[in-house]
């Protein structure tokens, strides 16, 4: 992995290397926000329709 890591850097710089690294690593998180999001609206929806 390590070795994957340089070569990426060496090949396209360290900025572009930091960028990649930082949206796969932002992917998941962004995709539980999206979860929960989804989870809050059916939360609220189904709390209006009560009353």
């Amino acid at each position: 992995m390590q070795d994957q890591v340089i070569q990426l850097v060496q090949n396209v710089g360290f900025p572009i290397a930091m960028s990649v690294y930082l949206l796969v690593r932002m992917e998941n998180k962004i995709d539980q926000l999206a979860d929960s999001i989804k989870s809050l609206t059916r939360a609220i929806e189904t709390s209006l329709a009560r009353n």
